[in-house]
């Protein structure tokens, strides 16, 4: 019994239990009075040992006096010569707290002890969640990583048209004042036909990487269609600025870029809309505004920026039936 304390008549201990005397912090508890070790929680208004009922086991729920406190729980029964009272006590549900807080082992307790039953299942409760957790990790990685690569456009790591439509919807429901503008390369085609799409793609990756580096770190941009990217803008609703960031992009993007030594030669005809031209925005309208005015850029002799909007034009001239 590691957790025992046996009482003489008036109340001071004659012997205790190996554990229970670490747990209060002591050498010996022998010869101290119960009353300077423990707070009687239950029963209620017990009083000293002297005056504990004898006729039957006395359950107690105690409150240790030592710093780190511990609770107990246990059976006082009297000593049939009438010499004092036994306690056999335990920590109960207690036990993991216990464990942590006084470095206890197995050999701290009882062997007939249920708490070492406990803190084995507790102990495999713990390895079992630990797993769980770390299961729970990998999936959400896992998840996050699928979530990463549905969004994603792989040829430029770009984000792709899905990621630029949840940032549209987002910046919306946020109340955001941005700017949408849609890049559409020029005489892309000819250098595919004539250089193969090992060129085109070179050619593509050049673009995202200009297109990052001409917008700051907050903007979405994104790979939209096959020479077709968009860009969202945070706060930047300045048509001036607008221009101004038009024309940067429209001027890297006229630099050639070499492939396989030779000059792949592009350019880029941009439509773009501000959404407080628009109460409330609208994504819809707002993407076919600024299809529109991509057009008007690309009838107009292509390489430079047009704006749409409600009050702008933004409708393509129509010859022939064709755009």
């Amino acid at each position: 019994m590691p957790i025992l304390v046996l009482l003489g008549g008036d109340g001071a201990v004659r012997v205790a239990g190996s554990t229970l005397t670490r747990v209060l912090g002591r050498r010996s508890l022998e010869g101290m009075r119960f009353s300077d070790l423990f707070a009687v929680r239950r029963p209620r208004n017990l009083g000293a040992p002297a005056v504990w009922p004898e006729d039957e086991p006395l359950k107690l729920l105690l409150d240790t006096l030592a710093k780190p406190t511990a609770a107990l729980k246990g059976v006082a029964v009297h000593l049939p010569d009438g010499s004092g009272w036994l306690i056999n006590l335990s920590f109960g549900i207690a036990v993991v707290d216990a464990v942590r807080d006084f470095d206890l082992t197995s050999s701290d307790f009882a062997p007939t002890d249920l708490a070492v039953e406990m803190l084995y299942l507790v102990e495999a409760k713990s390895l079992a969640m630990e797993e769980s957790r770390k299961l729970n990790r990998r999936l959400e990685r896992a998840r996050s990583a699928a979530e990463a690569r549905a969004l994603t456009d792989p040829l430029t790591g770009l984000g792709n048209r899905r990621a630029m439509d949840r940032a549209l919807e987002a910046a919306i429901e946020a109340g955001r004042p941005f700017a949408l503008v849609q890049i559409d390369l020029d005489f892309f085609k000819r250098v595919n036909d004539s250089l193969g799409h090992g060129a085109g793609d070179h050619v593509l990756q050049v673009v995202a990487r200009i297109l990052r580096r001409e917008t700051r770190q907050g903007d979405q941009v994104a790979r939209i269609g096959g020479d077709e990217f968009m860009i969202l803008a945070d706060y930047l609703t300045d048509f001036d600025q607008l221009e101004k960031l038009g024309q940067r992009i429209i001027s890297e993007l006229e630099q050639p870029i070499t492939w396989d030594g030779q000059p792949c030669r592009i350019s880029g005809s941009l439509g773009a809309v501000v959404s407080t031209s628009y109460v409330p925005p609208d994504p819809d309208r707002m993407l076919r505004d600024c299809d529109a005015a991509l057009y008007v850029s690309k009838e107009g002799g292509r390489g430079r920026v047009s704006f749409g909007g409600p009050g702008l034009r933004t409708a393509p001239v129509v010859v022939d039936g064709t755009r």
